[in-house]
């Protein structure tokens, strides 16, 4: 009885391992500036090779003072898929600039709150494309309002 109580718990460690390098569901990108540090998450993602839209996402929108250093982290997949930093105004409807980021980096902290001229803007985290899902790719907006 006890050689079988052991093979099941066996048995269940094991399938219970299976899924857990496994995603439920998209990563977050990880936006740290000064005391601030907030998880965003995307509003398109390729999951399980299917395009998912998620229109119930509402972006952060962080108050930051004038030089403050920002620092975004993506998941270890999106960093070695590639990725950059796209600048929008505060409509999410012009985009300004984009910062290609080296492959393979988790962290890009190469912008401050000054960098961008208008007072109240978008920096929006874009995976590379060519996922399972084509030429669609994740994008993970955050708004910014410096004070001025």
């Amino acid at each position: 009885m006890r050689r079988a109580a052991a093979g099941a718990l066996a048995l269940v460690a094991v399938l219970t391992a299976c899924g857990e390098d496994e995603p439920e569901g998209p990563p977050p990108v990880q936006v740290v500036v000064g005391a601030q540090d907030v998880d965003a998450a995307p509003t398109q993602y390729c999951l399980d090779g299917e395009r998912q839209q998620y229109a119930s996402v509402t972006p952060p929108i962080l108050e930051v003072p004038a030089d403050s250093p920002i620092a975004l982290t993506v998941s270890d997949d999106v960093a070695d898929r590639g990725w950059s930093v796209q600048v929008f105004d505060d409509q999410l409807s012009e985009k300004i600039g984009e910062v290609d980021v080296e492959a393979g980096t988790t962290t890009f902290d190469g912008i401050n709150s000054s960098d961008v001229v208008p007072a109240a803007f978008y920096l929006v985290v874009v995976e590379d494309k060519g996922t399972a899902c084509g030429e669609f790719s994740g994008a993970w907006p955050i708004g910014f309002i410096r004070p001025e």
